[in-house]
């Protein structure tokens, strides 16, 4: 039985404006990129912001030493791309060192079987090659206008001040507190004395903040030294120097020869409009196919009922259990030719989504003392059993569950995404059928209740839910119901923005208590 209240209701204001928004999990990530485009900037510009500030005000989520993938939209082209950027395992990794211990399925995002003492999802031995300053490089490279020194230079700043702990930050430190206690220079940034950072209750307010100095300084190097640095200069030195003391395999070899890729993007026709997924080793492939499934299911109504969301659950189940067995780096049936996530729309109608990650909370819980980074734990990406399309391999890209998508339909255009490892496809799969199926605007759909089957045997459905759409689901597989909280989330955490007629709207997760979309200035003409 739950404790929570029935009767609280959580709403987020959305406002329509003629100006560009930035929606993201974090307010003062998305004032920088709102703030590149009052500056003049295009939406790449304030996704190239947005990123290196997220790293810093949330980088439990995601930071320079992660990984991800974006989907663009250039309004004058009418075009979409896949940017991808997804990490990889270093060239000298040896699978021989991630033996199975026999205990059963890892506990965390993925349900590989476990490996002995957590080598793939704990301390350096996790750590994979880093994608996502070569993704923004490449972003800004290509349509970017605004100086890269001055898109780094907020993130520099807020790194400066060290980021405020409050009881959210203290409430997701305290998650991670004993993973965190085993590597000391992850303890320094983020606990106190072994524990994690405590603040007075009732109406007293925090003033503490984590010490991010030495991040501040890597920012800044890397804003004018230039992304590159990052893989081949001192940045990338220190950082290996690092993971190699702390018995990790990524090498200086394995960064020089690191590239992001601009792909075309999936074109998924549906009810009438189009999706645009992401391509590659991303969660885009089975956006489409469920897409398909569903389309083939029913027909919307008026509202999302009983038939529209078994048709989700099934079509999830059905192509995580391809997705599981068929999809990795390399040529299979089923393959294509998996955080934090921010949606960007400039007031010119140029759209960016952009999921970005360092895997699990915290990554792989080690920093890297050099630079200040906080380090990704993409190993876990890969099926630790041989013979497998996803398993572990040297120099491998990692299977992603990322799925930043961009819809449109009827004179309206959405950017939409989520975090939250494998809730993330079903997520967008309801925000996508909420607006596409049933002609929600961004609002109505970041508020209707959802559900989750993500490749297990249980569906998770929201308790607001209807009874006869409880009943339906239950008829399908065991379904449990859940409150939308603010931690632990049930469902994927979201951000998307929406445009139409040439106004703008931006929502973030209602339950996110930092997530925020941001405007800049209302643009008149």
């Amino acid at each position: 039985m739950s404790n929570f209240s029935t009767t609280q209701t959580v709403r987020k204001q959305v406002i329509p404006t003629r100006g560009g928004i930035v929606a993201a999990q974090h307010r003062k990530a998305a004032e920088v990129g709102a703030a590149i485009l009052e500056a003049g900037g295009d939406a790449i510009d304030a996704a190239v912001a947005t990123s290196f500030a997220v790293g810093v005000v949330e980088p439990w989520m995601s930071g320079p030493a992660g990984g991800g993938c974006m989907m663009i939209w250039r309004e004058a082209e009418q075009r979409a791309h896949t940017l991808f950027f997804g990490m990889r395992s270093p060239k000298g990794l040896d699978p021989a060192d991630y033996p199975l211990d026999g205990s059963g399925r890892s506990s965390d995002l993925f349900p590989w079987p476990s490996v002995k003492e957590d080598r793939n999802v704990q301390g350096a031995t996790a750590i994979a090659v880093p994608g996502t300053v070569a993704g923004m490089e490449l972003a800004h490279r290509l349509f970017g206008r605004v100086d890269w020194k001055e898109l780094l230079a907020p993130a520099g700043k807020l790194a400066r001040e060290g980021l405020l702990i409050d009881w959210y930050a203290s409430l997701l430190i305290a998650s991670s507190t004993r993973a965190l206690s085993k590597d000391p220079d992850a303890a320094r940034l983020f606990l106190e004395d072994g524990q994690w950072p405590t603040i007075a209750g009732w109406t007293a307010l925090s003033e503490k903040r984590l010490d991010q100095s030495r991040l501040a300084e890597t920012l800044e190097w890397l804003a004018r030294e230039g992304a590159r640095d990052f893989y081949e200069g001192d940045i990338a030195r220190a950082m290996v120097s690092d993971v190699r003391a702390k018995g990790g395999s990524l090498g200086l070899d394995d960064l020089a020869a690191y590239k992001a890729e601009l792909r075309e993007a999936i074109a998924v026709p549906y009810r009438g409009g189009l999706v645009h997924a992401s391509k590659g080793l991303t969660a885009g492939p089975n956006l489409a196919e469920c897409l398909a499934m569903m389309e083939n299911a029913f027909e919307p109504g008026s509202t999302p009922d009983g038939k529209s969301y078994s048709a989700m659950v099934e079509a999830l189940g059905a192509t995580y259990r391809n997705r599981l067995k068929f999809m990795g780096d390399q040529d299979a049936p089923h393959a294509p030719s998996c955080t934090t996530h921010f949606s960007v729309v400039d007031r010119h109608g140029n759209m960016v989504a952009v999921t970005q990650t360092l895997l699990s909370i915290f990554g792989s819980r080690v920093v890297s003392p050099a630079t200040g980074l906080l380090m990704n734990n993409g190993i876990m990406w890969f099926d630790p059993e041989p013979g497998k399309p996803n398993s572990l391999a040297p120099d491998k890209g990692c299977l992603m569950n990322v799925c930043p998508t961009i819809g449109e339909k009827n004179g309206r255009r959405f950017a939409i995404g989520a975090s939250g490892g494998r809730k993330i496809l079903p997520a967008t799969l309801n925000l996508a059928s909420f607006m596409m199926d049933f002609g929600m605007d961004l609002e109505e759909a970041f508020h209707q209740p959802r559900v989750d089957n993500s490749g297990g045997t249980t569906t998770v459905a929201d308790e607001d839910l209807a009874p006869e759409i409880l009943t339906a689901l239950q008829e399908i597989q065991p379904a449990v119901t859940t409150k939308r909280t603010v931690y632990p989330y049930a469902f994927a955490c979201p951000a998307g923005v929406m445009r139409e007629n040439g106004m703008n709207t931006g929502c973030t997760e209602i339950m996110s208590p930092w997530g925020d979309a941001v405007a800049e200035k209302d643009v008149m003409n």
